[in-house]
């Protein structure tokens, strides 16, 4: 049995794919470290079978001072994380983005470890962009994704994006459009802690809808704890079926029931999205780094899975005209499901793993922990 590290930033989108990997090495008879932030504590609690290291770890961006404070804990993550390879010497580091995996990675290239990093989006992510050139192997959630120069190009696998077991359960049925007269489940979802946007359009945007579209909806909307209130009383108002939660537990079960999903496209959501073959109207976050989300919603809508509407011209009479466009047209939603669902890599999971365990062929006689000596 091997022991491998994950280094991953502490939100979902990065450590979402780090868990998959990590449920697949255990599936093969390895364990896995997931070295992060303190944010992440919540996550390890909820996956079992993954211990996990904090690492201390600063961003460089947001002014001198702040830049010159993540400098610092930077420079004393990279310690930590010398320290703790040394001791541990496992037979692979796999960077997963995010500012928090950049003292790992950078201590794993300093003391020769086997590595690779794994980029989410469909744009190479700036922790991801830093390293590139000092790991020089590079696994892909997207078939293209930009930034990545000719070596690293060079050095690319796609393996798509890794999704969590619970979603991959109910990947299995079938896209079922809605008919006239049943209920159309409608799910509204803005990452971990919901969209202020969606917040304050779709209450609107749903009051333009013809009644009776109205009244057949079932809407499962994730809102911030701020609006939370404010939002299920507005549906309420309306005379919608609506569960509006900060956090839904039993997301897999409602995504797989979903007709059509309004949401942002991080790279865990479009691929969650195409693993259960469900269409999606795509609001991309228009201040994620580098676009990232633009890039990503584009990707799936071009293959045929969803629509983007982009946040600068969204307003309630425009999301209420697709939404009326897009429930009336269940051949459309059809075709849209069964082309998100051809866009999903359902071996994601396996091939990385399958990358990751090649990266050390001699990790049985110790090869690499005699380097890191």
């Amino acid at each position: 049995m091997s022991v491998f590290v994950l280094a991953a930033g502490g939100t979902g989108g990065h450590l979402f794919p780090a868990a998959a990997l990590a449920g697949e090495l255990a599936r093969r008879g390895h364990r896995a470290q997931l070295w992060t932030d303190r944010r992440a504590d919540g996550f390890a609690a909820e996956t079992p079978g993954i211990s996990v290291c904090r690492i201390r770890a600063g961003q460089l961006a947001g002014g001198p001072v702040r830049a010159a404070f993540g400098l610092a804990e930077l420079a004393i993550g990279i310690v930590q994380a010398r320290r703790r390879l040394r001791l541990l010497k496992p037979a692979a580091i796999v960077g997963f983005g995010g500012y928090s995996s950049v003292p790992t990675m950078l201590a794993a290239a300093q003391l020769g470890f086997p590595a690779m990093i794994h980029e989410q989006n469909a744009v190479l992510g700036r922790a991801n962009r830093l390293l590139a050139a000092r790991i020089g192997r590079i696994a892909t959630g997207f078939a293209e994704t930009a930034g990545l120069g000719p070596a690293a190009r060079a050095c690319s696998v796609h393996t798509g994006n890794p999704v969590r077991p619970a979603i991959r359960a109910v990947a299995g049925p079938g896209y079922v459009a809605p008919e006239a007269g049943a209920p159309i489940e409608l799910l509204i979802i803005g990452g971990s802690q919901g969209a202020r946007i969606f917040a304050e359009i779709v209450p609107p945007a749903l009051a333009l809808l013809p009644p009776a579209l109205r009244a057949a909806l079932r809407v499962s909307q994730q809102a911030r704890p701020e609006d939370r209130a404010a939002v299920a009383a507005q549906l309420r108002g309306l005379g919608i079926a609506a569960e509006v939660e900060s956090f839904f537990t039993d997301m897999p079960s409602r995504l797989a029931r979903a007709h059509l999903v309004v949401c942002r496209a991080g790279a865990s959501t479009i691929a969650e999205l195409a693993a259960v073959g469900r269409p999606a109207l795509l609001v991309p976050y228009p201040h994620a780094a580098d676009d990232h989300q633009a890039a990503n919603a584009a990707a799936f809508a071009n293959a045929g899975g969803g629509w983007v509407l982009p946040q600068s011209g969204l307003a309630a009479p425009l999301l209420a005209q697709c939404l009326a466009e897009r429930f009336g047209d269940a051949g459309g939603l059809r075709e849209a499901a069964a082309l998100a669902r051809r866009f999903a890599r359902d071996d994601a999971a396996a091939d990385l793993a399958a990358l990751v365990l090649a990266l050390a062929p001699d990790r049985e006689s110790g090869g690499a922990a005699e380097r890191a000596a």
